[in-house]
């Protein structure tokens, strides 16, 4: 493929608003995940929450779109100078070329359950208010993120659960190369609901304490909020020094279980594969690999010996969920633009609540930061059902 330039790119996540902040927790090893306390969830759990999203005001003439959701989204756009970028590609491509394509696990689906808390005691009606196709349908993000730059090129959203926001790259791409657009706002929000956290607590997936990824101990997950947003334009003529590019991509469905990865991680291998070949590279080219790395007990030990069996041991690599949660479907573009930080500031962030790496997964996991010239990144996003991305990722200027 032709490479793609990540013109700009911002994410909001437990850890921070934007990048500085971003950057800043990855070197000092600052950890977002805290005992839950969200909503009336009672449960013995860790999450990654964001802070002030409550008080987020959704714009005037969207007033329709307000849920947590979109309200987070909202927070995002309007980090590091992101809704400028957009709108400048508005005005530079037409607001019909620039295309919109985000991932989504559970949408708004709070205010869903904010609504059926006042159902009419009678009928067992809705309240007139709640506005489903705005809030809880998983196109709300995206649609709603099209209003707010009245863009009116091709939109979508993938809801492929853990791989959503990663999945939407190839969106983006496939677009491009059709001649059908010439950017696209891409990248993923999830926010917090009790269905999902009481849905992973009903299936043993849930940690009592902050999620350790690849730790021998590892019992769970820590489900985090967040959003993440890259503006994805062809290759211009001049670059800056730090400058990322995508490169490759690769996808693969081996639904082996509703839920579980295939045992030896074989989709996940694929889609590995197929990114390196698409970007022309082989396996000890890349210099660091941002892991799916979950913490559940079956989901480290597949990715780990696809990873192996692909890379072998020698490549440093970690899970940032130790840091931000897991973020389901906008994990994938949170790691995305955790790669361009770590390519852009020579730092491979160390694998955070992590003491003692399971020594039946044979990885270079890194425990703490390594900075370091890299060149390029590997992140892995891999779903519910087998639904594996992996998205490579370069300097677009060697050094």
């Amino acid at each position: 493929m032709k490479p793609l330039y990540l013109s700009h790119f911002t994410t909001t996540t437990a850890i921070g608003r934007g990048l500085a902040q971003t950057l800043d927790a990855l070197r000092q090893c600052k950890s977002g995940l805290a005992p839950c306390d969200f909503d009336t969830v009672d449960l013995d759990t860790y999450v990654g929450t964001v802070e002030g999203v409550d008080d987020v005001v959704i714009r005037a003439d969207l007033q329709g779109f307000d849920c947590r959701n979109n309200r987070l989204l909202q927070l995002a756009l309007e980090q590091d100078g992101f809704s400028n970028a957009v709108n400048a590609a508005g005005a530079k491509y037409g607001r019909e070329r620039v295309g919109v394509f985000l991932g989504t696990s559970t949408s708004g689906i709070f205010q869903t359950e904010l609504a059926y808390r006042r159902r009419d005691a009678v009928t067992g009606a809705l309240p007139a208010d709640f506005d489903y196709a705005k809030t809880h349908n998983t196109f709300s993000a995206t649609d709603f993120a099209q209003r707010f730059f009245g863009l009116t090129g091709p939109a979508a959203t993938v809801s492929s659960a853990c791989s959503s926001s990663a999945k939407v790259f190839g969106c983006a791409r496939r677009m491009m190369e059709a001649g059908l657009i010439d950017a696209a706002l891409i990248g993923g929000v999830d926010s917090l609901c009790l269905t999902t956290l009481y849905g992973f607590s009903s299936l043993g997936l849930t940690s009592s304490q902050a999620c350790r990824p690849f730790d021998a101990e590892r019992s769970g997950i820590s489900i985090g909020e967040a959003a993440a947003l890259i503006l994805l334009e062809r290759m211009p003529d001049t670059l800056d020094a730090d400058a990322i590019v995508l490169l490759g991509i690769g996808e693969s469905s081996d639904a082996y279980h509703m839920s579980s990865p295939h045992p030896d991680g074989l989709g996940a291998r694929m889609a590995m594969q197929q990114a390196l070949a698409m970007a022309g590279l082989k396996p000890e080219q890349c210099d660091y690999i941002n892991l799916h790395g979950t913490a559940t007990t079956t989901n480290d030990a597949a990715e780990g010996k696809a990873v192996a069996a692909l890379f072998g041991s020698r490549i440093p690599c970690s899970s940032t969920k130790g840091a931000t949660g897991h973020t389901l479907g906008a994990a994938g573009g949170v790691e995305a633009v955790l790669c361009a930080l770590a390519l852009q500031h020579g730092i491979m962030p160390g694998g955070l609540n992590t003491t003692q790496p399971d020594p039946a997964i044979p990885l270079n996991y890194l425990l703490d930061n390594v900075e370091q010239h890299i060149n390029y990144a590997l992140s892995n996003s891999f779903g519910f059902g087998g639904t594996n991305c992996s998205l490579l990722f370069g300097r677009a200027i060697q050094g």
